[in-house]
C-alpha cells in the first residue's frame, strides 16, 4: 500500500485552511479592536494554533491580566490537544522520529486531528506536514488581513465581522449540546458563572483570566461527576 505523502496532506488541508481563513480574519479584527497591532495579532496566530485559547488570551491581555492567569487558562483550554496527540501517536509510521513528533505536535488542532485520525493508513511525517501547511498559512494570513481591515473598515462593519469567531464557537457546541445532556449542562453552567462574574458586584474583583479558569474547571468538574463517560465493557 502506498504511503501517505505531502501532496495528499496538502489536498486534505485545503478545506481546513479555507475555514481557518474566515475565522482568523475575525480574530484579527477583534485583536485590533482590543488595542493590538495587526502584526502583533499575526504573530499570536503564527505561534498559537488555538482559536479558543487565543480568544481567551486576548481577553486576558486586554484586561492586563497576569502571566499566571494566562498560563493556567492556556493549560486548561488546550489540554485536549495533548490527549489528541496521544491518540494520534498510535497511527504514526516508523519514520516519525522524536524531532518530527515535536514539530508535528505544534500543528495539532481539532480539525487536523479529525482528518488525520480518519485516514485508513499510517500517518507519515510528510503527510502531516502537508496537512498542517495550508491551515497554518491561512490562520496566520487571515489574522493579518483581519487586523489590517480592522484599521481601515468602518467601525460598524468591524463590529459585525468581529462576532464571526463567536459564531464558530456556537456552531461547535450547539450540535453536541442537543444530543448530550452533559455537554448542555457544561454550557449552561459556564454561561451562568460567566454572568455572575460579569454582573454581580460581589465577584467584580475577579479578573477575566481567573473567571475563565473557574468557569472551565467548575463546569468540567460537575459534568465529570454527574455525566461520566461510560467505557464499553469487554465481553
Amino acid at each position: 500500500m502506498e504511503k501517505l505523502g505531502f501532496k495528499e496532506g496538502l489536498k486534505d488541508g485545503i478545506p481546513i485552511g479555507l475555514g481557518y481563513l474566515s475565522v482568523s480574519f475575525s480574530f484579527g479584527i477583534s485583536a485590533v479592536s482590543q488595542g493590538l497591532s495587526a502584526w502583533a495579532a499575526a504573530i499570536i496566530s503564527m505561534t498559537n494554533l488555538t482559536s479558543a485559547g487565543q480568544v481567551a488570551g486576548l481577553t486576558i491581555i486586554a484586561a492586563a491580566g497576569t502571566l499566571l492567569e494566562m498560563a493556567l487558562a492556556q493549560l486548561i483550554i488546550n489540554m485536549r490537544y495533548a490527549l489528541m496527540s496521544l491518540s494520534l501517536s498510535q497511527k504514526l509510521s516508523g519514520g516519525f522520529t522524536t524531532p518530527h513528533r515535536f514539530f508535528a505536535s505544534f500543528g495539532i488542532t481539532d480539525e487536523i486531528f479529525a482528518v488525520a485520525s480518519g485516514k485508513g493508513r499510517e500517518i507519515t511525517p510528510s503527510y502531516m506536514y502537508g496537512l498542517i501547511f495550508l491551515p497554518f498559512i491561512c490562520w496566520t494570513s487571515g489574522t493579518l488581513l483581519g487586523g489590517i481591515a480592522g484599521n481601515l473598515l468602518p467601525e460598524m462593519i468591524c463590529s459585525a465581522l468581529g462576532i464571526a469567531i463567536y459564531g464558530m464557537f456556537i456552531a461547535i457546541f450547539v450540535p453536541p449540546a442537543r444530543k448530550s445532556a452533559g455537554v448542555l449542562t457544561a454550557v449552561l453552567i459556564s454561561v451562568a458563572l460567566s454572568c455572575c462574574f460579569r454582573y454581580i458586584p460581589l465577584f467584580s474583583g475577579v479578573s477575566s483570566g481567573f473567571a475563565i479558569i473557574i468557569c472551565t474547571l467548575a463546569a468540567s468538574a460537575v459534568c465529570a461527576a454527574f455525566f461520566p463517560v461510560k467505557e464499553a465493557e469487554e465481553e
